[in-house]
C-alpha cells in the first residue's frame, strides 16, 4: 500500500484530498496543528496516521517524519500543502510581521518539509518518491494587491524546479499543482466580491475543492519515471488568462 503525508489536512483542499486519497486506498498521514481537525478529516480510518505539528518548526517537523519512518518505513509522495493568505492590500500597508508570518508558512514550512521527505525518500530501500507542491494561479500571474503571497508562490514555484533538477538522481520526481478558487473557507470570498485591478469589487466563479484532490491523485498515482511538472486546475471562467 503507497503511503503519502498531507500537510495542512486540518481543513480545506488538505482535508478534500486527504480523504480521496483514503477512498483511494492509500495510507494517508495528515499534518497540520489541530489535532482535534486532523482527527475529524480522519474519520476513523484505519489508514490514517494523524500527526499534528507545525511545519514552520525544525525540531516538529523531523519528529513528525521519524514518527511517520518508525510506523511506515518509507513515504512515498508527500502534497507539500499547507498555506496562509492575507487580506488584499498594497505593499505599505502590509505589516512586516505579517509578511514574516506568511513567509514563514508558505516558504519556510515548505522548504522544511521538502527537505525532510527528500532526505527520508533519497535514503530508504527501494530509493524515490514524489514530492508534489501546492502553488498557486498567483504563481504565474499577481491577483490585485497580493504581494506577500504572489511572492510566495513564485519561491513555490522555484522549490518545484530545483527539486525537479536535484532528485533525478535519487529516483524523486517533483511536480506543482497550481490552484484557482478552489472553493473552501480560504475561498469563500470569492462568492461574496474581491478586489479587481479597476478597483471594483466583483464575484468570481469559484470550482468544487474535489477536482484538486482528483488532480493530485492523478499526479500521485504516476510511475516515477513520468511527472507532471506543473498542472493548472481553476474555475473556467475566473480572471486568469488576461487578468486586471
Amino acid at each position: 500500500m503507497s503511503g503519502i503525508m498531507i500537510t495542512g489536512a486540518g481543513s480545506g483542499i488538505g482535508r478534500v484530498t486527504a480523504r480521496t486519497f483514503l477512498d483511494a486506498g492509500w495510507q494517508v498521514a495528515l499534518v497540520g496543528r489541530r489535532e482535534e481537525a486532523l482527527a475529524e478529516t480522519a474519520g476513523g480510518h484505519a489508514n490514517a496516521l494523524v500527526l499534528p505539528f507545525d511545519v514552520t518548526d525544525p525540531e516538529a517537523v523531523e519528529a513528525g517524519f521519524g514518527r511517520l519512518k518508525e510506523e511506515w518505513g518509507r513515504l512515498d509522495a508527500l502534497f507539500n500543502n499547507a498555506g496562509a493568505s492575507l487580506p488584499s492590500a498594497m505593499i505599505d500597508e502590509i505589516a512586516v510581521e505579517d509578511w514574516r508570518a506568511l513567509s514563514d508558512v508558505n516558504i519556510t514550512g515548505m522548504f522544511l518539509c521538502a527537505r525532510a521527505a527528500f532526505g527520508l525518500m533519497r535514503r530508504q530501500d527501494p530509493q524515490g518518491g514524489r514530492i508534489i507542491n501546492n502553488g498557486s494561479v498567483s504563481a504565474h500571474v499577481p491577483r490585485y494587491g497580493s504581494v506577500p503571497y504572489t511572492m510566495s508562490k513564485h519561491a513555490v514555484t522555484g522549490l518545484t524546479r530545483t527539486l525537479s533538477l536535484d532528485g533525478r538522481r535519487f529516483n524523486i520526481a517533483c511536480g506543482q499543482i497550481d490552484i484557482g478558487n478552489a472553493l473552501t473557507e480560504m475561498a469563500a470570498k470569492m462568492t461574496k466580491g474581491v478586489p479587481q485591478a479597476d478597483g471594483s469589487m466583483q464575484i468570481e466563479p469559484v470550482m468544487d475543492a474535489t477536482h484538486v484532490a482528483s488532480s493530485v491523485l492523478h499526479m500521485a498515482n504516476l510511475p516515477l519515471d513520468a511527472n507532471v511538472q506543473f498542472m493548472t486546475v481553476m474555475a473556467t471562467a475566473m480572471p486568469y488568462i488576461g487578468r486586471g
